[in-house]
């Protein structure tokens, strides 16, 4: 917008220069033309009278005359009798029978040639008949003729000046007007921008962004307007993590509970057949209490807006593959980490978010893979700002229908997770990739098996960021 409203400025000066001055200089440059030849018309007309006169003493006059305008312009004087003959002492022209001469001599016809269509040619050639007064019939007769050729050189200096003074005018001008332009756009545009950054920062996931209400009386109130629907926002996202956090204590104690008083109860009873039904309520109670975690970690992933931070991704997976491998041990599963992507990568991704990512897929991968499999993570550059991350098992895969519902909640695909999974991992998964900026896709494995695609934005060139967070592995769906 800056650069449009400069060219606007520019281009608006340059139509009101254009207008002014160049009809002036078209002015002045005719002008000058028409002066120039009413000058020489009038010199050469001056000698045809003194040629016309017919004595010897006019004859010395005329030369005299013609000498002198030589000297002091850029002017010669050539002439030639009624016979087109030569007028001593003049000397006879070179060309005495051309169509100027001719005219003058033949039909009285004055001559102005300027030698081009255009302004002007190398020189300007002016001839005029010469009159005798005829005592005897008292009537004029033609005499001679005269011409002056007039060399043109210094009125082509004077129009270059005309043109050119006008001309570095124009483009100072011109300058004053771009740079003037530049600050009067960066003052107009200044609460754009301003509410450009507000609106970045919002949508990095900080709600706390508002923009200062200045500028015209509309950009004021497009930022109140925004503001206010900031703070509703806000409002809004701080009630919902309120009620996430009442919600995980009000439903987990007495879940709790209940879980303790079927332990007491089969305790308690001797009955084989009692005892079986208060464990398989006993298994549907922590079935639940699985459940209403995920949901839990689902509605803060919904919730939860925070800004995203550069992450070393080589290191951060290296972290959570040490905290799961002795998890994998115990099922002689291997884990490998292999990647183009070098220590230097790092990806954008809010706190703790790709931790949580990383351990859901790798709690599903673990639990579909075969004793003694092989579970690959495989690190990428891809396309351009972009990091990819890939976790590929050995298990049972997926078909293309059950690959498309894969992240639907409590979707569960056979073979995909045990007895004791909501199948709400994939789901809290897409939701904390897609906050991030980055999205996630299935795919078949080379060889069988599944593969998770996770498309992350990379961070732009810096210092190494290094974040090393130990912990346990979370649960997957």
């Amino acid at each position: 917008m800056i650069r449009r409203l400069i060219v606007s400025y520019v281009l608006l000066v340059g139509v009101a220069l254009a207008a002014f001055t160049v009809p002036v200089a078209f002015t002045l440059t005719s002008q000058l033309r028409g002066d120039t030849e009413e000058s020489v018309r009038r010199e050469a007309t001056t000698m045809a009278l003194l040629l016309g006169n017919g004595d010897a003493p006019a004859r010395q006059a005329l030369a005299r005359m013609a000498q002198t305008y030589a000297d002091e312009t850029p002017g010669t004087v050539e002439a030639v009798a009624a016979d087109g003959s030569a007028l001593p002492p003049l000397p006879l022209p070179a060309h005495p029978r051309d169509p100027a001469f001719e005219g003058a001599l033949r039909q009285g016809r004055t001559t102005v040639d300027w030698g081009s269509r255009w302004v002007w040619g190398p020189q300007l050639t002016v001839t005029v008949p010469a009159y005798a007064r005829d005592r005897t019939v008292r009537t004029d007769r033609i005499a001679g003729a005269v011409r002056i050729r007039y060399e043109t050189a210094a009125l082509s200096d004077r129009l270059w000046r005309i043109w050119g003074f006008r001309a570095v005018l124009a483009v100072g001008v011109l300058a004053v007007a771009a740079g003037l332009g530049a600050v009067v756009a960066r003052l107009l545009t200044k609460p754009l921008r301003e509410l450009n950054a507000m609106a970045s920062r919002f949508g990095d996931g900080d709600l706390t962004a508002r923009s200062p209400v200045t500028g015209p009386k509309e950009t004021q109130t497009l930022a109140r307007t925004l503001n206010q629907g900031a703070e509703r926002l806000d409002t809004l996202v701080a009630a919902q993590r309120i009620f996430v956090a009442d919600a995980s204590h009000q439903l987990r104690t007495p879940l709790t509970a209940l879980r303790l008083s079927l332990d007491n109860i089969a305790d308690g009873v001797d009955d084989e057949f009692v005892r079986e039904d208060v464990e398989h309520a006993t298994a549907e109670v922590v079935r639940m209490s699985r459940l209403v975690s995920g949901l839990l970690v689902l509605a803060r992933a919904e919730a939860k807006v925070s800004v995203p931070e550069p992450l070393g991704l080589r290191e951060l997976v290296a972290e959570r593959l040490a905290v799961w491998r002795p998890a994998a041990d115990e099922r002689r599963v291997t884990l490998v980490l292999v990647g183009e992507a070098d220590d230097r990568v790092r990806v954008l991704a809010g706190p703790g978010n790709l931790d949580q990512v990383l351990d859901n897929v790798l709690s599903n991968a673990l639990e579909v893979s075969p004793d003694g499999g092989t579970i690959t993570v495989r690190l990428e550059q891809g396309g351009a700002g972009e990091a990819v991350l890939e976790v590929l098992d050995q298990g049972p895969g997926m078909s293309a229908a059950e690959q498309s519902r894969a992240f639907d909640r409590f979707w569960r695909g056979q073979g995909l997770t045990g007895r004791s999974g909501s199948g709400l991992g994939l789901a809290i998964v897409k939701q904390l990739v897609t906050d991030d900026g980055g999205s996630v896709t299935l795919r078949d494995a080379p060889g069988g098996g599944l593969c998770v695609r996770i498309a992350l934005r990379a961070a732009a060139e810096g210092p190494r960021w290094i974040s090393p967070r130990p912990g346990a592995p979370r649960s997957g769906g």
